[in-house]
């Protein structure tokens, strides 16, 4: 009996460990909210249902813990999908899904994508809502903390990447 408890309870606490470990995503409009009473930068993971390499990004990179403490702890986490159907009101005006081809896509996610629909794509915006970057294509969790780092860094502005990766220390163990 005491072996069956003793499992239970250390099942239990491997569960409630993992759960703390994910990536809190919320919506657009969600994100936008919270920043008004904390604010934090944004990072808005743009996807799509078909894209292996943004599924292979959520399973390798986003669902690694150092990743998720960092993100949760200093960004608003935003997972948008390119071509979904719900639409998003922002300032004062309400984005919604456009027909192109045999699929479409979503005016808020080509807006901060530049038109450029490449999946996956990660947008980073300040607090203030402004954007700062958009990186296309798959991050691995070590490239991807630094680029968490990089944009939490108040010399961003005076440093380079080159330099600021250059001298990185990454807390992700090989």
């Amino acid at each position: 009996m005491k072996k069956i408890i003793t499992f239970v309870i250390i099942f239990t606490f491997c569960l409630n460990t993992s759960a703390q470990e994910k990536v809190n995503w919320i919506s657009f409009e969600k994100a936008v909210e919270a920043n008004k009473n904390n604010p934090k930068p944004f990072l808005v993971d743009i996807y799509t249902d078909w894209c292996g390499w943004c599924k292979k990004m959520d399973r390798d990179t986003y669902a690694n813990p150092v990743i998720a403490k960092y993100i949760n702890k200093n960004y608003h986490a935003i997972k948008m999908d390119g071509e979904g159907k719900e639409p998003i009101t922002y300032k004062d005006y309400t984005f919604k899904f456009k027909n192109q081809g045999r699929t479409g896509y979503h005016e808020l996610s080509a807006l901060l994508m530049n038109g450029k629909l490449t999946y996956p794509m990660t947008v980073i915006l300040s607090k203030e809502e402004k954007l700062l970057d958009r990186i296309p294509g798959y991050l691995d969790a070590k490239k991807m903390e630094m680029v968490l780092a990089y944009f939490m860094k108040k010399d961003r502005k005076t440093k380079s990447w080159g330099q600021f990766s250059k001298n990185f220390k990454s807390a992700i163990k090989d």
